[in-house]
């Protein structure tokens, strides 16, 4: 499987689109950049790629937009994933992340393996 590098500017990009919440935090995974509410992850970087995991609908609306892809390895893209287009302005991105943190957080909280 191949694994893109991800550049210091893609993390700080990512990071910068990232708004606080209660329970959000972002931690590396696996080189690359994860968004996490209550241990569950929402939004992740691979390679330049930003994308998310919304719910079943906004999931549908997501992927009517031109631009947006499968997220992930592409021998292997993540179900219920999709990454956001590029030329996408970095406020709608951000809402994006948002509708993607607002369903994860309905989850149960993922329990600490430590």
């Amino acid at each position: 499987m191949k694994m893109p590098k991800h550049t210091d500017e893609a993390k700080a990009y990512f990071r910068g689109l990232v708004t606080a919440a209660p329970g959000v935090e972002v931690k590396p995974m696996f080189g690359s950049l994860g968004a996490f509410v209550n241990g569950n992850m929402y939004a992740g970087l691979f390679g330049e790629d930003v994308g998310v995991k919304p719910d079943a609908d906004a999931l549908a609306e997501l992927e009517a937009l031109p631009g947006t892809g499968p997220f992930g390895p592409e021998e292997r893209p993540m179900k219920g994933w999709r990454s956001l287009p590029t030329a996408m302005p970095d406020g709608e991105k951000s809402a994006w992340l948002e509708r993607a943190r607002d369903h994860v957080a309905t989850l149960p909280p993922k329990a600490s393996k430590r």
